[in-house]
Parts: C-alpha cells; structure tokens; sequence
C-alpha cells in the first residue's frame, strides 16, 4: 500500500458508532435514557460516514481501476459493503422517526445497494480465484451483516414482509459462510495481526440477527430468540479466550471491528435485560451502556490520536 491509501476499513468507524447509537437508542425505548443522546451519536456518525466516504473515494477516483482493485481484493473488499449498510441505521433510527417518508425512502435505496453489492461479491467469490488462508470472518459483512441490518431497518420503517426476507438472507447466508469460516479458523494457520481483530464479527451474526428478530416480532421472547441468544453466547465466551492475542494487537483502522461488534452484543443484552427484567434489570442496563460508551470512546479518542500523528492510515516505505 503506498502513501495516501485509504483502505476499507475505514468504514468500520462509522458503523461502530452507528452500533453505540443504537445502544443508546435501545435503552432510550426502554425509558433508561433521553433519546436525544442516541440522536446526537447518529449526528455525528453521518458526519464521520460522509467523511470517511470522501475521503475514500478521493482516494479511489485518483487512479485508475483502484476501486475495483479493492472491491476484488480477497482480504479488503468485503468490508466495503459497510459503506452502504451503515446509511441504513442512520435512516431508520434517526431520520424516519422524524421524517418517514424521506426515512423510508433512503432506507429503501441503501437496502437495495446493500443486496446488490451482497449478490455482487458472492457472485465475485464464486468467480474469482480464492484461498481459503485469505478466508476471515470479515466475509459475514456483505451478505450476512447487511442481511440482518437490512431486516432491522425495514422492520423499523414498517416494512415487515421485505424484513423477514432479508431476515432469511442474512441467517442462510450465516450459515452457509459461518460453516467456512470456523473451518479456516480451526484447522488452518492463524490468521496474521492485521485480521485478527475480524474474528470478533463472529458475534455478529447471531447478535445482529437477534436485533433484526427483536425489530421484527415485537420484542418478544420466544424459541427463534432464545436459539439466537444461545449462539450469541457462546460465541461472546469465545472471545475471552482470544483477550491475550487481542491486547498484543496494534492500534489501527482494524480496531473499529471491536467497537461495532461490541455494540451488537451491548444492544442484544440491552434487549432481553429489558423483556426479561430480572432483579437490578435498570442497573444492569446503565452498567452495560457505561461499558460501552467508555470502550467506544476511548477507540475514537485514540483513533483522533493517532491521526493527529499521521500514525492511523497505513503507509509503506
């Protein structure tokens, strides 16, 4: 990568903190917090996604075929899909509740990009050339995560029969994916420190598609919640073991992986705490938004840090 490079993941920051404002959004419908602390999150979020869209298609259009480069790359290209999924979350959660049929409308458009570039990539994966050693779990993003995102957002917006068919897409996308994957992460050499932080996507899916089903059904508790909440689970164990690996990693774009995976799994405990409600339910709910928001907070003011250095993008000699 030379000079000035802007890779993908850099969408991973807005999409981090569009997950927090959900957070925040969540506790808000359950009478915790005002909502204008949500609102004011997804304020900046679309500033940071205008942003890092700028400067990534600065970066893109100033030579010729770098955009389809990254698409087509086996390690980066997925993580473009972000670009258009996190659009929908600031559509549904913060512009229809004020303004719904120009809510409803974007989040229709970017539903739209989100399929097609999901049906893009798959059709790309079939036809190019793969390793399975360039396999991560940052491959859920395209068509699992913008599945399940995509479900919450129509649900959101009232369009329940499209969300339940996005529902469909993202959880059989999950499994087909999910089943390669831990393949790659179990029996193949390690992935290298630049993606070990994608292994905390693992948690997505069944996180993500808790959300999506919560948006859906209405909130309730029934078995399809609970098989979601099981996997979510363990999956959450699993990272634990990875801390040591995770604490030696570098400080970098890659980083904001664990900012939008946590919120996911923060706004799925938000949600069965408030339905389950078990003894301190409100105290469990400010400790798990405190968690959040503090680790959140500290990846955005290392992330100025670092820019302010010159030290957050990469460079080569």
């Amino acid at each position: 990568m030379g000079k000035g490079k802007i890779p993908l993941s850099v969408f991973s920051i807005p999409f981090g903190l569009a997950g927090l404002a959900g957070c925040w959004i969540t506790a808000a419908e359950q009478n915790h917090v005002p909502v204008w602390v949500g609102n004011m999150i997804l304020i900046i979020t679309a500033v940071v996604w205008l942003a890092a869209l700028a400067a990534y298609l600065r970066y893109a259009l100033s030579g010729r075929g770098l955009l389809m480069a990254d698409l087509v790359d086996t390690v980066a290209g997925p993580f473009a899909s972000l670009a258009v999924i996190t659009p929908m979350l600031l559509a549904s959660h913060g512009l229809f509740p004020y303004a719904p049929t120009a809510g409803k409308v974007l989040v229709d458009i970017f539903v739209f990009l989100t399929v097609v570039l999901g049906g893009w990539f798959t059709g790309q994966w079939i036809y190019g050339a793969l390793d399975i050693d360039t396999l991560h779990p940052g491959y859920f993003l395209p068509t699992v995560a913008g599945g399940l995102v995509a479900a919450e957002a129509t649900a959101t917006v009232g369009q329940f029969r499209v969300a339940e068919a996005l529902l469909g897409l993202g959880v059989l996308c999950w499994f087909v994916l999910g089943s390669m994957i831990m393949g790659r992460l179990f029996f193949r050499p390690a992935l290298p420190p630049a993606l070990l932080p994608t292994v905390a996507i693992e948690t997505a899916p069944p996180t993500l598609g808790s959300i999506a089903y919560f948006a859906i059904n209405g909130d309730l508790v029934d078995s399809i919640a609970a098989f979601l909440a099981g996997y979510a689970v363990l999956m959450v164990l699993a990272q634990v073991r990875l801390l040591p690996a995770y604490l030696r990693l570098t400080f970098g774009p890659g980083t904001w992986v664990f900012a939008f995976s946590s919120a996911a799994v923060v706004t799925t405990a938000l949600h069965w705490n408030g339905l389950q409600r078990p003894g301190g339910y409100t105290a469990y709910a400010f400790i798990l938004l405190a968690a959040i928001s503090a680790f959140i907070a500290w990846v955005a003011a290392r992330t100025i840090q670092e820019l302010m250095r010159r030290q957050f993008l990469p460079h080569a000699p």
